[in-house]
């Protein structure tokens, strides 16, 4: 049922307030910027400033570096693919993506690289779409000769050095063994970014201008895409990465010179964006909204509820749910939602004050975005602090707590 009348009371929006700034004012948040709209009334919350210990105050209009919630947005450029009909979800890959034919996957996790057996079946299109497709970021297999491999490829954003071009990056790419057999097993981050690839040699397009001229453009999203040009640079604040002994505030990212500053050889879908409130608002209203964007449809409707739908199976689901329970201590606490659509998190069952059906993802530099179609519920919370400390992830939990309290 959609519960759709009314908005927020004023206590729960004092509450929510009161929340981001208490964060603020413990010294470990600098500044937040959260939108949480529910039917026709919007809020918005700026609090504290875009450098620790002083700079500028934070505005609407601040840009964020988006991190892995640019997962849930960049999926619909292959969503536009499937609508038209220029993709299908169980077509093999390869004659777009050749580098991944004829796969070899590793007898076992910790198996040396050349201990091997053929796949299965070909990688489809579904197994990049549900990051199934038999790579990935395992953080439960850290130090295995596969995940040393991924790392020093340089195929995962994150790194000192920056990823290589579409072209290069798949070469590396198809260089790798599978960690599994196609369509057995989620599997974090690189699905995401062979999904903007995969959108690219399609359409023949680079990935951002296809997201601009079919996603970002038609939303209104002007301040949303893979760097920040030098006249809008000011409004990006300096990321952190605290020390996770001292708490002491380290620069990760400069925003003038930093990485964000000029285009990138890869743009990457899996953790690539910048983006403001509002232009990530105008895109979960949309999905909300089944697809549309006043009178325009985007996306169609089957097409956003197959996004934001739980589609792994219950052998494929395991590992989202050794994620979620094993990596407490360096995830603190994210990734209890239970499911996984297109390109974001679906809550299949209630684990905290957001009901099953909210569909969305959080980013380690700070960010968290969410939509709720039971509450017609938007929430956008956006901060500077890496995930190396609890404390944007801390923020966010109590956000969501006090923000589905306010709901009246």
């Amino acid at each position: 049922m959609c519960q759709d009348d009314g908005g927020f009371s004023g206590t729960g929006q004092r509450r929510v307030r009161e929340v981001l700034a208490r964060h603020v004012e413990s010294g470990r948040i600098p500044g937040v910027v959260a939108l949480y709209s529910r039917g026709d009334e919007t809020h918005v919350e700026t609090v504290g400033t875009m450098e620790h210990e002083g700079g500028a105050p934070m505005r609407r209009d601040t840009i964020f570096r988006m991190a892995s919630t640019s997962k849930p947005v960049s999926i619909a450029a292959a969503m536009v693919l499937l609508d038209e009909c220029r993709l299908r979800l169980d077509d093999p890959v390869e004659p777009w993506l050749p580098e991944l034919a004829n796969r070899q996957v590793l007898r076992r996790i910790d198996s040396p690289l050349d201990d091997t057996v053929p796949a299965r079946r070909p990688i489809t299109v579904r197994d990049v779409l549900t990051s199934t497709f038999g790579l990935g970021m395992d953080m439960t297999v850290i130090g295995t000769p596969i995940m040393n491999r991924i790392f020093e490829q340089g195929i995962t954003p994150n790194l000192p050095e920056p990823m290589p071009g579409p072209d290069e990056w798949m070469r590396r790419l198809g260089e790798l063994p599978l960690m599994h057999q196609p369509g057995e097993r989620w599997q974090y981050q690189i699905a995401s970014d062979l999904a903007g690839v995969l959108v690219s040699r399609v359409t023949g397009q680079p990935f951002g201008d296809f997201l601009q001229e079919r996603i970002f453009g038609p939303l209104g999203m002007t301040d949303t895409g893979f760097h920040v040009p030098d006249h809008k640079i000011d409004r990006m604040p300096t990321l952190y990465a605290p020390d996770p002994q001292s708490g002491e505030f380290h620069v990760w990212d400069a925003a003038k010179g930093g990485r964000w500053h000029q285009p990138p050889a890869f743009q990457g879908g899996g953790g690539g964006l910048v983006s403001t409130a509002d232009d990530y608002h105008a895109y979960f209203r949309m999905l909300l909204n089944g697809g549309t964007h006043g009178g325009e449809r985007i996306l169609s409707r089957p097409a956003v509820e197959l996004m934001t739908s739980n589609r792994l199976t219950p052998e494929q689901q395991a590992a989202r749910d050794t994620m979620a329970r094993d990596n407490v201590h360096i995830s603190f606490g994210q990734g209890q939602h239970g499911g996984w659509g297109f390109g974001m998190a679906v809550r299949t069952y209630r684990g905290d004050y957001a009901p099953v059906g909210q569909f969305g993802w959080d980013g380690g530099s700070g960010t968290s975005t969410y939509a709720d179609p039971t509450n017609r519920l938007t929430g956008i919370l956006l901060t500077q602090v890496g995930a190396s400390v609890p404390s944007s992830i801390q923020l966010m939990h109590d956000f969501w707590t006090t923000l589905y309290q306010a709901i009246d």
